[in-house]
Order: C-alpha cells, then structure tokens, then sequence
C-alpha cells in the first residue's frame, strides 16, 4: 500500500500533500495575465485626468453653473 504509517503527524502531513500540487497553487497570478500591469496604467491614467482637471478648471466656475441651469 505504500509506506508504513509511522507517526500521526507523517500519516497527515501525506494526506495533505495534494494541496502543495503546482496546479493548485498560485492559479490566482495566472488566470488572469497582464491585469496588474492594467491596473497600474489605469491609475496612472485616473491620477494624471484628475490632476489634468484640476489645473484646466477656471477659478470662477459659478457663472458657467447659472448659465447651465437656466433655460
């Protein structure tokens, strides 16, 4: 059947060896493949509009809010 049981802890620590298998471990990294690189220029992207928003604005930005609202 195999190698003799020995001690307890031996006997478990076989039982658990499938979760230690190459295919079960680190599937996360790879199911889906250049999605940190996505999330890092797409923050990079949201950082750089918010920034580019924020110096484009006109200081006096009332008048072009009373003028949107009339009708």
């Amino acid at each position: 059947m195999g190698k003799p049981l020995g001690t307890t802890g031996e006997f478990f620590r076989r039982r658990d060896e499938w979760r230690k298998h190459p295919m079960l471990t680190n599937q996360f990294r790879h199911a889906f493949p250049g999605l940190g690189i996505a999330v890092v220029a797409f923050s990079i992207y949201c950082v750089g509009e918010f920034a580019y928003n924020k110096m484009s604005t006109p200081s006096h930005s009332t008048s072009s809010a009373a003028a949107s609202h009339s009708h």
